[in-house]
């Protein structure tokens, strides 16, 4: 028996078990097969680094610094003051003066409840609202709008841990009420909400500056980082033609009567008939601008050219200069005037019953007889009448710069109805807002020639420089010669036959009309109980120099013009003819026939 030979093996790596299986051995790995993939993963990543360094430090260098830049450059808008309104003796009406808006980055302010502990009693707002403003996952939010900066230096004494404060300005109005309605205000968020303030926004509002600079943790500024700054532009001051004394006279006397006599509503304007500079405009309820949100929009408009009426008559005094620049009548023309009679199958009357007069021109506007009125407008028919209403203004836009303003209305001759004609003749079917019906009597007050309304005196620029406002061009109406008769036909209804007598003024001659028009209910597009009760008027009537309009709405406990405005109407033109130094008339009115019967008087 031979033996087979098995050639050499290495170290075997398993161990003889026994049998027949083959012998095994162990070979160690190769150590620098292993130091080479090392090195290689090693440099490899070392590459990456280099390239990431190179596209950092040379390829994208600008970029990302400029972008490190920006990433720690804030930029603070700059608030521009608003330019300053000036009544026309320069006093202040509304200012901007210096404030802080408090604001914060939510994400700095680690204990919300505790912050909002500290700022709740200084700053006046409950702790639930601060910790909502801090609740938020941006990096700005406003706490506070406007603070005076004696609560803000209370406010950074605390050393709040991202509480910080941003310079602004807010509106304030020193006289409170005065003119409220006229000004307008400015809201919270710094945009003008209504009046003048909304009217002259563009020329008010100036342009904003800007600041840019480095900030650091916490989002304040790196005393030694870079800084640019736009410095803000002050915008226009405004001087109005507003006397505030003769403004606050007329605002104390209209609300007082629309108390007493129980009114919704109570508005007054005065105007220079030879400039048609609006010297007082008043209107309540007011408001009190520096607090706008605690009025409705109604007590926030000026109701002076955002209500419309109609204007009953006192509409009469265009129907009568009308008719006297046509030569249809004279003063002293008779017409024959009953009580009521039938027009486009509708009866027209007159206020009070009464057997049919034969009164004068005169007498027709003393008595303010409608049935009259409607006769003496038939001489020169419904084109003409219409024509010379629209030269009165009426319809048109006033051009003092008001948001909401009404044009008042006034159809034309082709839409009216068999009853169109009469009716406006005495004032129905046409509406008016109060500056519109002022302007009437400071047109016929002026020799005929109308001065559209002005509140703007003058313009300041931020150097001090004073701009005269453009001077108004005047428009011819009626003639001298009609506006002269009109004028002391008007003077009869202050007399002691007409139905003003509370507006005379002892040592002046007044000429005026009074008006009590039915109101149209908006719920029903009807008329209903209600009245606008008005009396506008003129002083001294021989040398006219103020108008005064006063209108009353809705009175409950006396709903005669005469009654209602005219106490209204003598104590403001007192004041302002005393304030313009305006001397007594030389002569008393002249008497004008009435009735018939008085002309061989």
């Amino acid at each position: 028996m031979s033996t087979s030979t098995r050639p050499p093996r290495g170290p075997s790596r398993w161990i003889d078990g026994g049998g027949d299986a083959p012998a095994r051995t162990y070979q160690p790995a190769d150590p620098s097969r292993r130091l080479r993939l090392l090195a290689l993963i090693v440099a490899f990543v070392l590459t990456i680094f280099a390239a990431r360094l190179v596209d950092l430090q040379l390829l994208n260098r600008t970029p990302r610094a400029e972008a490190a830049v920006a990433d720690r450059t804030a930029v603070v808008s700059l608030p521009a003051a608003r330019g300053t309104i000036y009544d026309d003796k320069m006093n202040p009406l509304a200012e901007s003066i210096v404030a802080i808006d408090v604001t914060a980055d939510p994400r700095l302010v680690t204990d919300k409840e505790a912050t909002a502990d500290y700022l709740a009693p200084i700053l006046n707002i409950p702790k639930e609202q601060i910790v909502a403003s801090l609740t938020t996952d941006k990096h700005f939010a406003y706490v506070a709008k406007q603070v005076t900066p004696e609560v803000w230096d209370a406010v950074s004494s605390l050393d709040l841990r991202g509480i910080f404060g941003q310079r602004t300005t807010k509106r304030y109005y020193p006289s409170g009420e005065l003119a409220a309605n006229v000004i307008g205000y400015v809201r919270e968020d710094g945009e003008a909400g209504g009046g003048l303030e909304y009217g002259l926004d563009a020329e008010l509002r100036g342009q904003d500056g800007q600041k840019i600079f480095e900030s650091g943790i916490g989002g304040r500024q790196i005393p030694t980082g870079s800084e640019r700054e736009r410095e803000p532009v002050q915008g226009t001051s405004v001087q109005l033609t507003i006397d505030s004394d003769l403004q606050w006279v007329a605002q104390q006397a209209i609300d007082k009567r629309v108390k007493e006599v129980q009114a919704d509503s109570g508005t007054v304007v005065v105007i220079d008939v030879r400039t048609g500079e609006i010297k007082a405009l008043a209107s309540v309820p007011t408001m009190n601008p520096n607090y706008p949100g605690q009025a409705n929009d109604a007590n926030r408009n000026n109701r002076a050219v955002t209500e419309v009426f109609e204007p009953g008559s006192t509409s009469k005094v265009m129907t009568m200069a009308a008719v006297l620049n046509e030569r249809a009548a004279t003063p002293k023309t008779v017409f024959t005037v009953p009580y009521s009679f039938t027009r486009g199958g509708s009866t027209f009357r007159n206020h009070d019953a009464h057997p049919t007069y034969q009164l004068t021109l005169a007498g027709i506007l003393a008595k303010s007889a409608n049935t009259g009125t409607i006769e003496a407008a038939e001489l020169i028919g419904e084109q003409k009448l219409y024509d010379y209403i629209k030269k009165f203004g009426v319809g048109e836009p006033t051009g003092l710069q008001f948001p909401g303003e009404s044009d008042g209305y006034v159809p034309p001759p082709s839409e009216w109805s068999a009853t169109s004609f009469p009716t406006i003749a005495f004032g129905q079917g046409l509406s008016v807002n109060t500056i519109q019906a002022t302007s009437v009597f400071a047109t016929v007050a002026n020799g005929g020639v109308r001065m559209p309304s002005t509140l703007i005196k003058s313009y300041i620029s931020p150097d001090g420089k004073v701009q005269p406002a453009e001077e108004p061009e005047g428009i011819r109406v009626v003639d001298e010669k009609a506006a002269r008769q009109t004028m002391k036909m008007m003077e009869q209804v202050v007399g002691d036959q007409g139905t003003a007598q509370m507006a005379a003024i002892p040592g002046y001659r007044v000429a005026g009309k009074t008006g009590t028009a039915y109101r149209i209910n908006d719920a029903c597009g009807c008329y209903d109980n209600s009245v606008t009760a008005s009396f506008i008027g003129v002083a001294p009537a021989d040398d006219p120099v103020l108008a005064v309009g006063v209108i009353v709405q809705n009175p409950k406990l006396s709903r005669y013009g005469g009654q209602t405005g005219g106490p209204i109407f003598r104590e403001v033109m007192v004041h302002g003819l005393q304030s313009m130094n305006v001397p007594p008339s030389g002569k008393k009115s002249p008497k004008m026939p009435i009735f018939s019967t008085d002309l061989g008087q």
